[in-house]
């Protein structure tokens, strides 16, 4: 099975020494998986690696997926479809807004064919849509939510690889936990004892997402403290976690998932949970797009 190749490996590791003193660590180092190169880069792009590999293998013409609206996973499925030459469905929650910004100008502007759930489940639309494209004399091919399987969780196992020949000695690798499988690639490779999973609070329970894709055994560390009033709202402690690492380091984050893994890892240091002497990566899986589709935070964002 051929593998899209979609970027630039390694991606960067950097040290980030003004935002470790900041923070409370003797070393941080950033993994910069937001310069995966496709569609803006982030995480996704690892796990669409293996899924259109799958998709090309079976034939598929058409790629249908789910998201939020402000899905990342969303903008990266658009832009795969367009490297490979295939048409893209994206079956996102909820209503159309009355303009569209952020991810969702990015889905447009790749081509994308966005199908708004309303109030239905969006895998019941999804399955619609897949009907539709076969009616149509198309192949469809489902990749799930946020690009999260065991198969795609290869992406985080080959990530892992990487982060060992940068860094060896590693104590702690801190990653936004949204659908899971970026951080049980982590742990496949790198063991739970050495993850921290930052719960966004895109699933209802990240124990059992992680079990799921074939997480055995003992988990890793999950944050918990970062949910506030759900998914997509600004969470407790983003906007100062935002503000820290643009003022320290010139690294632009997101509110969603980015920021909240900064907040997260600020907890956990501030608790003792990671010490002040681990040597300590953060995995930025990308995202930028998203903030600029909150300009309600904006006010927070000042100093």
């Amino acid at each position: 099975m051929s593998i899209p190749s979609f970027g630039t490996w390694p991606t960067p590791l950097e040290p980030a020494r003004q935002l470790a003193a900041a923070v409370g660590l003797d070393e941080l180092w950033v993994k910069r998986d937001d310069l995966t190169g496709l569609g803006g880069g982030g995480n996704k792009v690892r796990k669409l690696r293996h899924l259109c590999a799958q998709a090309l293998a079976a034939g598929a013409t058409h790629l249908v997926t789910t998201g939020a609206a402000q899905s990342n996973h969303a903008r990266l499925t658009a832009a795969a479809g367009a490297r490979l030459g295939l048409a893209v469905t994206l079956v996102l929650r909820g209503d159309p807004p009355a303009q569209a910004r952020g991810n969702l100008v990015l889905d447009l502007l790749a081509g994308a064919r966005i199908v708004w759930a309303g109030d239905r489940a969006t895998g019941e639309v999804a399955a619609e849509q897949e009907r539709r494209v076969r009616d149509d004399g198309d192949v469809p091919f489902l990749i799930p939510f946020g690009g999260s399987s065991r198969h795609s969780a290869r992406g985080y196992l080959e990530c892992a690889q990487e982060l060992e020949a940068q860094l060896p000695g590693i104590d702690r690798v801190v990653v936004a936990l949204g659908s899971g499988g970026t951080a049980a690639g982590l742990v496949a490779g790198l063991g739970a004892a050495r993850v921290v999973g930052v719960d966004v609070g895109a699933v209802p329970d990240p124990v059992a997402t992680l079990r799921a894709l074939g997480v055995e055994g003992e988990l890793p560390m999950i944050e918990r403290g970062q949910v506030g009033a759900g998914y997509g709202t600004l969470g407790p402690g983003v906007a100062d976690a935002l503000r820290l690492a643009a003022r320290t380091e010139g690294l632009f984050l997101d509110p969603t998932y980015t920021g909240r893994a900064l907040a997260g890892l600020r907890a956990c240091v501030a608790d003792g949970r990671i010490a002040r002497g681990e040597r300590t990566v953060f995995v930025h899986t990308g995202g930028l797009p998203g903030l600029f589709a909150h300009p309600q935070i904006r006010p927070e964002l000042q100093p």
